[in-house]
């Protein structure tokens, strides 16, 4: 993998979780929806159509991985998959865990209502069984 750097306000919003073959796998600081982001780890991309078509490829299994192990952890109702960039130009995925009861049921999570501020051994724990599912998922 080449040279990578995160941006700093991506890093500052989440928590790491996982390297896969292309993306840094990350889990958003918002106990309100239980949120992971997919950061290829290569540089100067802005968009899914910056990536070659291989690393395209990987980047639409990678998503589908982190959706897999996202539900069996969470055992959410529906999930949400975006790639916006508005705010953090550099290309990342969002993949988020949506239920029927939460905040912004059934809109969109941003701006619905303020971050929740994981308790540290809750996001230490929810990582941890990411983790575990992720290697799980490579059996």
């Amino acid at each position: 993998m080449s040279f990578f750097n995160l941006n700093p306000r991506l890093e500052g919003d989440s928590y790491p979780v996982t390297d896969l073959p292309l993306c840094a796998v990350r889990l958003m600081k918002d106990a309100n929806y239980p949120w992971l982001m997919l950061i290829p780890r290569k540089q100067d991309l802005v968009e899914i159509i910056d990536l070659d078509d291989a690393d395209q490829q990987q980047l639409i299994r990678e998503i589908a991985l982190a959706s897999k192990v996202l539900r069996a952890v969470v055992n959410c109702e529906k999930l949400n998959v975006g790639a916006l960039g508005n705010q953090v130009s550099q290309l990342h995925v969002h993949v988020i865990a949506r239920f029927r009861d939460d905040q912004a049921w059934p809109s969109p999570v941003w701006g619905a209502a303020p971050a929740q501020h994981y308790d540290p051994e809750r996001a230490d724990d929810l990582i941890d069984q990411l983790r575990e599912a992720f290697l799980s998922q490579d059996d």
